[in-house]
């Protein structure tokens, strides 16, 4: 059978070349010349072809595509222009996914590419070995931990536990990132007064498309505080399409090497049935790769009759996709006039799920308001409240070797968050 392949050469001048070799052939069966990126795929979701000669040159080629690429079982083949900017281009290849590169003055090797096994080795001269090679990664090996914060729908407060506890963790002087990956658009920005229109969510997706995150991780987050950074998250609710697959868990891979993280995530769980005719993540994806690639996670319930029932349906869905996970329970605003103690919510909660460690937080408007109205964490704004003192105890059961300095007050505190709020690393 011979391979059926599409072209993408965007008018390069290798495309007439390739095509002439091709057409000597039987082994090689050119199904359609593209005129553009949505050309390429609408013919791969087809099912007809087997590979892809691809043009680096050609606007849209990233990740993104290549994976879609994949998905559908066509394996991509690309074609690297010469000159100066050859080694430039087949590293940018590589980062995006691309393996198979052939130079454009070897039209011969483009059929040798196609015909080849499944998995073929790289075709490249001397000249291009080093950058055909995979990068390598950088920074040390992955250490920090990944902590998500999930809860059922109804508002349990995942977003207020998500900023406190990354904040706590921070002022015990250790390196954490803030990741908002809400898919119904985030309010970590809003929370912490970032007022910043660029979504570091948005803009790591981008990068991780490109091939450019692992380089340019450091411009993403925002600092605002000498150990904490913020990777904001959606502007709209509407913009999910633009993280497309692999972002997200490139992002983290980056984020472990630097420090911990805690992730606040949305509250569904389903999977999208109409993602694999999309060729693309259905929209809860941000979720799920939050939890698949967490550490622990820390599972947000109110204290509430209807919280607490949904807070036990969660944990029981939660347990059906992630079980292999260790989960933290956080009931929130409990308070003295629901007419239960902490021990009959742990009770009801064994009894649904079994022994669970269990995290209650008082219902502390006072402390959420000042640091809301304020736009700075609940460690900034109300540093001995009894809520700031119920997230200092989580801490020290998610990160049991942190240790909790003493408090730092005060205008000069104050001045210095203000004037790290102001930077951008980008």
């Amino acid at each position: 059978m011979p391979v059926v392949t599409l072209i993408l050469g965007a008018g390069a001048a290798w495309e007439s070349q390739v095509l002439a070799v091709l057409d000597r052939h039987r082994a090689v069966a050119v199904l359609k010349r593209c005129v553009d990126v949505e050309d390429l795929l609408a013919a791969a979701s087809s099912g007809q072809a087997d590979a892809a000669v691809l043009g680096l040159e050609a606007p849209g080629i990233d990740a993104t595509v290549v994976a879609q690429l994949q998905h559908h079982g066509v394996r991509p083949v690309a074609i690297v222009p010469g000159g100066l900017g050859a080694e430039v281009m087949a590293a940018r290849a590589t980062r995006v996914g691309l393996r198979t590169l052939v130079p454009e003055d070897d039209p011969d090797g483009v059929l040798e590419a196609l015909t080849s096994a499944d998995e073929p080795a790289t075709v490249a001269p001397d000249l291009l070995e080093e950058a055909y090679a995979a990068p390598a990664a950088s920074g040390s090996a992955q250490t920090g931990r990944v902590v998500a914060v999930w809860g059922p729908a109804g508002a349990p407060g995942r977003t207020l536990v998500a900023t406190a506890l990354a904040a706590e963790l921070a002022a015990r002087s250790k390196d954490t990132l803030l990741v908002d990956a809400d898919p119904f658009g985030g309010a970590v920005a809003q929370c912490l007064g970032i007022l910043d229109e660029v979504s570091g969510l948005l803009a790591a997706a981008r990068l991780a498309a490109s091939g450019e995150l692992s380089e340019r991780f450091l411009t993403i987050p925002r600092t605002i505080g000498p150990h904490l950074g913020v990777v904001t998250g959606l502007p709209r609710a509407d913009r999910w399409t633009e993280v497309r697959a692999g972002a997200l868990e490139q992002l983290l891979d980056q984020a472990r090497r630097r420090g911990s993280t805690i992730l606040d995530t949305g509250f569904c769980l389903e999977d999208d049935p109409a993602a694999d005719l999309a060729g693309r993540p259905g929209r809860h994806h941000l979720t799920l790769t939050a939890l698949d690639h967490a550490d622990e996670i820390v599972v947000v319930g109110a204290a509430d009759p209807v919280g607490l029932t949904r807070l036990a349906r969660g944990l029981v869905e939660l347990g059906e996709r992630m079980s292999g996970t260790p989960v933290r329970v956080v009931v929130n605003r409990m308070r003295n006039s629901l007419g239960w103690s902490e021990t009959a919510v742990a009770e009801m909660l064994t009894g649904v799920v079994g022994p669970v460690p269990l995290h209650v937080l008082p219902d502390d408007r006072t402390a959420v308001d000042r640091a809301l109205v304020s736009g700075r964490t609940l460690v900034e704004a109300a540093p001995e409240s009894p809520l700031a003192s119920a997230v200092a105890g989580l801490a020290d059961a998610v990160m049991p070797l942190s240790t909790r300095p003493r408090r730092r007050t005060g205008p000069g505190r104050e001045r210095l968050r203000r004037a790290l709020a102001g930077r951008s690393a980008r």
